[in-house]
């Protein structure tokens, strides 16, 4: 290709990403005008994706982590076509398909959604994770390469070290990780924040490092050839790039390397945006204009990739003729289908904890489910995660693939981001698991997984005070008042963002876990018990599974008259057997009688008809709640006339059963607390 319509293609790039920026008189053109030559090269030399088929999935993925970079972005792709130019005049605007950071839009060829830093490389390492896997199963012929574009600010964030340092152990060679190394950041240059050498961190974590001038086109295409012949390491080429490459003043002189044109328009931070458009080769009254010659390369471009895809999926139905079996097996993978599961065959012991009955359920999930990968943040053996394991999926180890469990280490951001990353690239299910109470080290990705629809699923274990001698630092008792807010929030389906649920014994386990693998349209939070409670039995009942399959609708009756109660008793999880045995003494010594509800998910229940909510919690009705964590719980559930016995502190150091004591949730404490309501109530 002739070197100056290559530069002049970046150039373009520049001037739509000033122009988009300037327009909207909001964002960040320095790093994007740093970066178009890198995206140009890759987009158009090294990427191979189908321009008629974007979900094709075989298809090189790229991930962008600097979502505030997305002008360069949008810039390439609106090249390609993906995106109208009244697009890009329309950045940052309402309704727009261009947002500020970029959202999931395969078809337009947004592989991601970005803007939390450190995250988008962190869900690379998960979709080349992901490719590894099914190569080992299908063959190289569906070998495709993760590429992902980072700045200083993802370097710097501490979730950089988890990725980085899963995918040197790993020795994902199909990794390819691009350091946009402008040395300038939002609010300082970098140098006054860090004096770390990047090159050998990377290196002292196994990837193949390369230092290029990020600019320089010839370099960038001899560290990507590079990169692609590696087949032991993940590379990262750092790439010293100029920040606001080609910005002028009034006078023509350089205005580039400033930290002001990071994240504001350039007019703004002191450049003078007619002159650099015009400098750049572009109109200052026409900015958003593809150069003619611009346009015809890169309809060339496309029509290359788009025989490219045809050459491969010959290639791939070759093979399917020829591996019959094999190609039926891909293609359920692919489809996302799930084989018939049977749950309720697992045999389980009466009255055994939630984690216990979950380990059991993926013990079986692991037989019947090939295309799974599940991950635990060094708890495996707590979490009960390792009933994967105990059920034949071998971890993974350098270079080996051919199992389904990933051993993350101590990282559990890292790890429901490489969860994300692998739900992103399709073709497997995913779940991860650690304590509930380090839920809190994992908000950013499960939020990205509720904005971006994903089907991750969390397995939180030790999931109130209960967790004992371990103390405060280890009980969640606000943590599931926090998660459940992401009930109450829509994603842009118009859906629940995510489904949490806490069941109260091993029937409801296993229900969840079906309600979890179907689940296709946000992510689910399994919450479950460290030990059974107290040694009382799971919920009795003649026909448990039947009555069980309610769950489905977030929340149901597990006792009580058929009639209308006198009193309604609410929890989830391990209170519901507490208020069961509360229930039948309130009947026993006082005649009253209470309907025993367990509701696993406020939000599930919400969904429903309000004729089912008013049958099942009917107003009017005195309620109670019990929760071993906020009171806030199930506030919303006994309504304003209702009460809730719940926590209000933090929990101390202590067995179980003294903290039981300590804190009343003892049956007699329960039982008194539950009659001076009704005595209030005058029942």
């Amino acid at each position: 290709m002739n070197k100056t319509l290559s530069v002049n293609a970046a150039d373009n790039i520049r001037i739509f990403s000033a122009a988009m920026v300037e327009k909207a008189n909001s964002g960040h053109p320095g790093g994007a005008m740093g970066g178009a030559d890198f995206i140009h090269i890759l987009y158009t030399e090294f990427l191979n994706f189908d321009p008629n088929d974007m979900s094709w999935p075989f298809r090189d993925r790229f991930f962008l982590d600097p979502g505030h970079m997305s002008p360069m972005l949008y810039s390439v792709l609106a090249f390609f076509e993906f995106y109208a130019i009244e697009d890009i005049k329309n950045f940052r605007q309402w309704g727009s398909v261009t947002p500020g950071h970029p959202e999931l839009d395969v078809a337009r060829g947004i592989e991601n959604t970005s803007g939390p830093l450190g995250l988008g490389q962190a869900m690379a390492v998960g979709a080349a994770i992901a490719e590894r896997f099914l190569a080992a199963r299908f063959g190289e012929w569906t070998m495709h390469k993760t590429y992902t574009f980072v700045s200083d600010g993802g370097i710097q964030e501490g979730i950089s070290q988890g990725a980085g340092r899963i995918a040197g152990f790993l020795g994902l060679h199909n990794l390819i990780m691009f350091y946009d190394a402008n040395e300038i950041q939002l609010s300082t240059r970098t140098d006054e924040v860090t004096a770390e050498d990047t090159a050998k961190k990377y290196e002292a974590w196994g990837w193949n490092v390369i230092t290029i001038k990020g600019n320089d086109h010839e370099e960038i295409r001899y560290a990507l050839k590079s990169a692609i012949r590696e087949q032991e390491r993940p590379t990262l080429i750092i790439g010293k790039t100029i920040m606001g490459k080609g910005l002028k003043l009034e006078d023509g002189s350089s205005f580039e390397s400033q930290v002001s044109t990071h994240g504001q328009p350039v007019s703004k931070a002191g450049a003078s945006f007619p002159k650099t458009i015009e400098m750049l080769g572009g109109d200052p009254d026409e900015p958003f204009r593809i150069f003619p010659e611009v346009m015809e390369y890169y309809k060339q471009v496309s029509r290359n990739k788009a025989a490219f895809a045809i050459r491969k999926k010959q290639q791939q139905s070759d093979w399917e003729k020829e591996n019959p079996e094999l190609a039926e097996k891909l293609h359920s993978y692919l489809s996302g289908e799930l084989p018939d599961l049977d749950l309720y065959s697992i045999h389980l012991k009466d009255n055994i904890a939630t984690r216990a009955a979950s380990g059991a359920v993926l013990e079986y999930l692991a037989q019947h489910v090939e295309n799974m990968i599940v991950l635990s943040a060094d708890l495996s053996n707590s979490d009960k995660t390792e009933g994967f394991i105990k059920g034949g999926a071998r971890p993974f180890g350098r270079g080996d693939f051919t199992g389904g469990f990933l051993h993350t280490g101590v990282s559990e951001l890292t790890m429901a981001a490489l969860a994300n990353g692998i739900a992103l690239h399709g073709g497997i299910h995913v779940a991860c698991g650690t304590f509930f109470v380090f839920s809190d080290f994992m908000k950013p990705a499960i939020r990205l997984a509720a904005l971006m629809e994903l089907p991750v699923t969390y397995i939180w274990t030790h999931d109130a005070f209960r967790v004992g001698e371990d103390g405060p630092t280890h009980q969640p008792v606000e943590q599931e008042a926090q998660i459940r807010l992401m009930e109450k929030v829509k994603n842009h389906s118009g859906r629940n963002s995510m489904l949490v649920l806490r069941p109260a014994d091993t029937f409801e386990t296993l229900e969840a876990w079906m309600m979890a693998m179907h689940n296709t349209n946000s992510p689910t939070g399994l919450i479950l018990t460290r030990q059974a409670v107290r040694n009382i039995p799971d919920i009795p009942g003649t026909d448990r599974i039947s009555q069980v399959k309610q769950t489905s609708k977030g929340a149901y009756v597990v006792m009580g008259p058929d009639h209308e109660p006198d009193l309604l008793l609410i929890a989830n999880g391990s209170e519901v057997i507490s208020l069961i045995e509360i229930a039948h003494r309130l009947k026993n010594e006082h005649g009253i009688s209470a309907r025993v509800i367990s509701v696993i998910s406020e939000g599930l229940f919400r969904s429903q008809p309000k004729s089912y909510q008013e049958d099942l919690i009917p107003t009017g009705v005195p309620s109670f709640g019990l929760t071993a964590g906020l009171r806030v719980n199930l506030e919303g559930l006994v309504g304003c006339n209702g009460q809730v016995y719940g926590m209000d502190h933090f929990g101390y150091s202590a067995p179980a059963a003294v903290l039981e004591e300590k804190f009343g949730f003892t049956i007699d404490n329960i039982y008194r607390e539950v009659m001076r309501y009704i005595q209030g109530k005058r029942l």
